[in-house]
């Protein structure tokens, strides 16, 4: 019987669920198994496949439940909409 080697350095599943609330975009990049900029780039147009946060200028993070959810089911947990009166034009 053959036995698997995992061959990345990612996170498991079962370690993620023990992270706190959020994390920050590198940190869910990496169990995501992409670029800290791909994933940037995903959140900053708006298409980012699990639920963010911005916590003022140059700092956003990742919900960890939303990371879970994505990882368990393979939906996308997409960005809701800001309300119109936080919209930045």
């Amino acid at each position: 019987m053959k036995t698997i080697e995992r061959t990345n350095s990612g996170p498991t599943l079962d370690e993620i669920r023990t992270w706190p609330a959020t994390v920050p975009v590198t940190t869910a990049a990496t169990a995501l198994g992409c670029s800290r900029t791909h994933l940037y780039e995903l959140v900053k147009a708006g298409q980012a496949p699990v639920r963010t946060l911005r916590l003022g200028v140059g700092r956003t993070v990742v919900l960890t439940a939303s990371l879970v959810r994505l990882l368990e089911t393979g939906v996308p947990d997409p960005q809701p909409p800001a309300p119109p009166a936080l919209r930045v034009a």
